[in-house]
């Protein structure tokens, strides 16, 4: 059947038809013609005896981009040549389901087809749900008039639409490729930037690059791949070059361009130029002693991990003498986190292990004077702490952790209940009389990075603020708190300029990728530095991204957001995809991520992600319910998000409702089916199956339960663990659910997959495990992600767009 050019790049979804669906081209973009003329023939034959002809001519290499930006014009208006000329005629195929397509050109003698910039051997395609170019590249003789007839024909009718727009799909492609940032530090004077880059290139090779600009006129001064940092006083840079003779720290003055050989042969390893100038401190490795390989004994939980018997320790090597000074010697690791600003004394930083309570881990704190090595104890054994840093004075120190640090000083949880650990809180501890203060006891967002400004001497930090990542001020003296007006709703990073009140950022929300800006500290002014989106969203149709809050049946307002597929029509059905997290942190209203909510979204699924009770960003008492629940009140969040927004959103199908999640989203996935019957397909990444298993096998699985379990433990809460694990309500679960997992996983194990995988089987169940071959709990390698996201794709597809194909294609029967 033919059809009429479809304009649209979407279409909704629907129940596929069986019979074969044949479209005409009716427009494209047309380049040309490009006249060829015959070359100086030196022979009439090449060196593989063959003549100059049409194939010849064919073969010229030109760009096929060269069509991207040409307006649409009807296939029977494309001018006429005079003497040999090459064509060229584009359109694109938008598809939201997987499928098979034939590309016909009939009026044409010598011409190739090119789909998505690769020459197109045979006439049928396997299309992956995206917005596909079609090139046509032919030849036309002197005197030849050419009317190009040109169709796409599919196995199915209704899953192809023809443009001859450049708008285009957003897909895995534009989250995998193109240019992120990965740094940014701004000159002690605050004047120059230095920006670090990441690049990924179709097929998976990355490249990392440094550009260093003028902050004020975003003058790029020099661009490069060597890894530079700034020098903590005026505007020059540093890199450490290797040598014949060993290796040598290059400083370079950023106006003039100038290098000179700031110190020769420095010691190999990680370290910082201290604030003074004068020394590097050093943070070295030493191997703690070794096992044999074919049997060892581990001797704590932590042993089996790689590395773990590796000690860190500081030293400090003098710039004038080339003398290296070891400041810390035994077998627990030391850590500098803090150098104050005059570079004579360093906050020292030693844990030690102790398993039999909570917290696991206990934090000494020093003040040492890398000159004299006199070291004072500033904290003895002080649980629920991660950082410290110095006051500009050094009379206090900043210490980050949790509401219990302190013996509680900090909390504002209810009665009965145990605080989430990973629940950032900020204490001003003074050095002279020891008195600690709450900083953001009544501060609902939790902190996450943090510096406190020699220049201004207020303190910055970003924070989860509910399902965003903000940037705030907080004056110690006061104790307020600002927010800083960035306008991103996910700082991923930020740095401070040692002493000037400036400020770089960069950041994304829900629906833009990352933008780098300035901040001026003193009037709060944000100036964009660099847009990253006209790259990364050209040509791209996004849906709208839409917040939306419900009140639950215990009266708390729970927060969440969704996703409309490009040109979305309210008068139809779509089918709808929950995404969740369920753990102690919200789903970030991150752009891209690894479950990219607009590609979903962009093959015809309203996409709802919701942030259920225990999540940090929502103030202490929430995320206080994460504790000794394990899916408890965060199911019902879910299932009563899920059922309100159907019924307040009409476009939602409540048939075809599917859910995903990973890690303890993986967890909640299967949880969540032997709660309800609601969802029409479920995928589990990397779920826990058995708390008692995880607990005990993986690598972070006990340590993990003081978070999550504090003080329970299978010998005095059998009932939670066992009651709250899937794995003993597995005859309760009736929903087709998808188990993928990393083969390699060391944090939630592979067998928590398989044995829930094993009890459906054995039940008669619909479920299908998946494994990525030397993956571990995140899917890292360029191709199995490709694969392992096509996987999700597939299945959600089958389940919930009654179409298989792309499924069946990926894992076909098997008769065994």
């Amino acid at each position: 059947m033919k059809k009429e050019l479809l304009l649209s790049c979407m279409l909704g979804w629907g129940a596929l038809m069986a019979q074969a669906e044949k479209i005409e081209v009716k427009e494209v973009r047309y380049a040309g013609p490009y006249a060829m003329h015959m070359p100086f023939m030196t022979d009439d034959t090449d060196v593989n005896g063959k003549k100059y002809g049409a194939e010849q001519i064919l073969n010229s290499n030109f760009s096929l981009l060269s069509v991207q930006e040409v307006p649409a014009c009807s296939l029977s208006d494309l001018p006429k040549a005079e003497g040999n000329a090459l064509h060229l005629a584009a359109f694109s195929a938008s598809n939201t389901h997987y499928c098979k397509a034939k590309v016909q050109v009939e009026g044409l003698k010598h011409y190739k087809v090119y789909l998505d910039g690769k020459e197109l051997k045979g006439e049928e395609a396997e299309l992956t749900p995206a917005t596909h170019e079609v090139v046509v590249k032919y030849l036309s003789a002197e005197g030849e008039t050419i009317h190009p007839i040109l169709s796409v024909e599919t196995e199915q009718d209704g899953v192809l639409s023809l443009s001859a727009s450049a708008k285009r799909l957003y897909t895995l492609s534009d989250v995998l490729h193109g240019k992120r940032f990965g740094g940014v530090e701004v000159s002690a004077d605050g004047k120059y930037l230095i920006t670090r880059y990441n690049t990924t290139f179709v097929g998976g090779a990355t490249e990392r690059s440094v550009r260093i600009s003028e902050l004020s006129t975003g003058r790029v001064l020099s661009e490069g791949k060597d890894d530079v940092h700034w020098m903590p006083k005026g505007s020059r840079y540093y890199k450490v070059c290797k040598t014949v003779n060993g290796q040598d720290l290059v400083v370079t003055e950023v106006q003039t361009g100038s290098e000179m050989v700031w110190a020769s042969g420095i010691p190999e390893g990680s370290f910082k130029v201290a604030p003074s100038e004068d020394y590097l401190l050093y943070t070295l490795t030493e191997s703690g002693p070794a096992e044999k390989k074919e049997i060892y004994q581990v001797l704590e939980p932590d042993d089996r991990q790689p590395g773990w018997r590796t000690r860190t320790y500081l030293a400090k090597y003098d710039l004038k003498t080339g003398l290296m000074q070891r400041l810390t010697f035994g077998h627990r690791s030391a850590y500098a986190s803090s150098v104050s600003a005059d570079g004579q004394e360093v906050i020292v930083m030693v844990n030690r292990s102790r398993l039999t309570e909570r917290p696991f881990d206990l934090t000494s704190v020093y003040k040492m004077n890398v000159h004299t090595l006199q070291v004072d104890t500033l904290l003895s054994d002080e649980g629920f702490i991660n950082n410290c840093l110095f006051s500009p004075d050094k009379k206090q120190l900043l210490v980050s952790g949790s509401g219990e640090a302190f013996g509680g000083i900090g909390l504002k949880i209810k009665e009965g209940q145990t605080s989430s650990m990973v629940d950032g809180q900020l204490f001003l501890f003074d050095i002279a009389s020891k008195k600690v203060t709450p900083l953001t006891k009544d501060f609902n967002p939790s902190v996450e990075t943090v510096t406190w400004h020699q220049g201004d001497g207020n303190i910055y930090f970003t924070a989860n603020d509910k399902d965003c990542v903000s940037l705030f001020r907080l004056n110690p003296v006061q104790g307020r708190i600002s927010r800083l007006p960035v306008g991103e709703e996910v700082i991923k990073n930020f740095h401070i300029a040692a002493v000037a009140p400036v400020m770089a950022c960069y950041g994304e929300s829900a629906s833009n990728a990352s933008r780098l800006y300035s901040v001026g500290l003193k009037n709060d002014k944000v100036s964009v530095c660099e847009d990253l989106n006209p790259a990364i969203l050209k040509d791209v149709a996004l849906g709208d991204c839409r917040a939306w809050n419900f009140v639950n049946s215990q009266g708390d307002t729970i927060c969440g957001r969704f996703y409309l597929p490009p040109h979305f029509d309210s008068s139809k059905k779509y089918p709808l995809i929950v995404n969740y997290y369920g753990g102690c942190t919200p789903v970030e209203r991150t752009f891209e991520s690894r479950y990219p909510h607009h590609a979903y979204a962009a093959l015809g699924y309203v996409v709802y992600v919701i942030e259920p009770s225990g999540a940090i960003g929502f103030g202490q008492e929430f995320s206080a319910r994460h504790v000794n629940t394990w899916g408890e009140r965060v199911a019902d969040d879910i299932i009563e998000g899920t059922k309100q927004f159907c019924k307040e959103h009409s476009f939602a199908d409540e048939q075809k409702i599917g859910c995903i999640g990973a890690s303890y989203g993986g967890f909640m996935t299967q949880y969540l089916q032997t709660k309800t019957d609601l969802f029409a397909a479920a995928i589990s990444h990397a779920g826990i199956s058995d708390i008692t298993s995880y607990w005990g096998e993986g690598y972070w699985g006990y340590s993990y339960s003081q978070i999550a379990s504090a003080n329970s433990y299978p010998w005095n809460n059998a009932e939670m663990y066992t009651r709250q694990s899937p794995l003993f309500n597995a005859d309760k679960i009736h929903t087709p659910l998808l188990f993928l997992h990393g083969a390699a996983d060391t944090n939630v194990p592979v067998g928590e997959s398989i044995q829930m995988f094993t009890a459906l089987k054995l039940l008669g169940r619909e479920t299908a495990f998946v494994a990525v071959d030397a993956q571990d709990h995140h899917i890292l390698d360029y191709d199995k992600r490709i694969l392992w996201q096509n996987t999700i794709f597939a299945w959600f597809a089958k389940w919930l767009q009654n179409d298989s194909l792309w499924w069946d294609t990926l894992y076909p029967p098997k008769d065994l």
